[in-house]
């Protein structure tokens, strides 16, 4: 086994079951400190995503492909991701004003999740196929992004009426989806290295869907000056995380 590939089912782990786990130690705080941290690490997510696809995974596909083909991939990845997530709004809504049935939704977000947790593993994959440093950074910012979300999750899984300790089982084996899919799309992109430059462009247009479509209009939520300011600092923060630390 190469060092690369140990290092990717390392991050894989870290990226999907490791950020369910982590995710469900910060569960144990103070619910006043359980929000502001979830708040915090979304505001940096939202950086680091934005700096991983514009400062990392775009530069990287354009280095083995003509930036015009990285820009279509990028675009339809976009596109693709808007409409997967109309799919699953579809299936989750119950209603036309979206109430959601918690008993209905806690099956189609485990589903959701997975899929979503799949996409995960197959960016690492690539990233560490371009190289070990940018592979881990990608990974910082998978489980940036991925701790709020599973926190997310496991509210909806609780009020369904699960105990914590099946909504933790269940919620970490939809995150092994990444495991799975990760060392598979490892060894296929590894097999088809011309494959890689299409996983990467692919990938970064999930980062900047979930930056720009999901976390961008959350914090728009918070308009307070000061609040404002501390979403401006984190984001910028995680942008620059990726900057001085990718640079080789």
């Amino acid at each position: 086994m190469t060092q690369s590939f140990i290092f990717t089912v390392i991050a894989l782990f870290l990226g999907s079951v490791g950020s369910v786990l982590l995710s469900g130690l910060i569960l144990l705080l103070k619910e006043q400190h359980l929000q502001r941290i979830t708040h915090l690490l979304t505001y940096l997510a939202g950086g680091t995503l934005l700096g991983s696809a514009l400062l990392g995974m775009i530069p990287e596909a354009a280095g083995m492909l003509e930036i015009g083909k990285v820009l279509n991939v990028v675009l339809a990845g976009i596109i693709f991701f808007f409409v997967l997530e109309k799919i699953i709004l579809w299936r989750v809504c119950s209603d036309a004003s979206c109430e959601r049935n918690f008993h209905a939704a806690a099956p189609m977000v485990l589903f959701g999740d997975a899929f979503h947790n799949a996409i995960d593993g197959v960016i690492i994959a690539a990233a560490f196929l371009t190289s070990n440093n940018f592979g881990w950074l990608v990974t910082l910012s998978v489980v940036f992004h991925e701790v709020p979300q599973e926190l997310g999750d496991f509210g909806i899984l609780l009020r369904s009426g699960m105990k914590r300790s099946k909504a933790l089982f269940y919620n970490a084996l939809s995150g092994a989806s990444a495991l799975l899919l990760g060392i598979v799309a490892y060894f296929s992109l590894n097999f088809a290295k011309s494959l890689i430059p299409y996983a990467l462009a692919f990938s970064a247009a999930s980062f900047l869907y979930i930056a720009l479509a999901d976390l961008i209009p959350e914090m728009h939520r918070k308009t307070s000056v000061k609040e404002s300011m501390v979403q401006i600092f984190f984001i910028l923060c995680g942008i620059m995380l990726i900057y001085f630390f990718g640079r080789d």
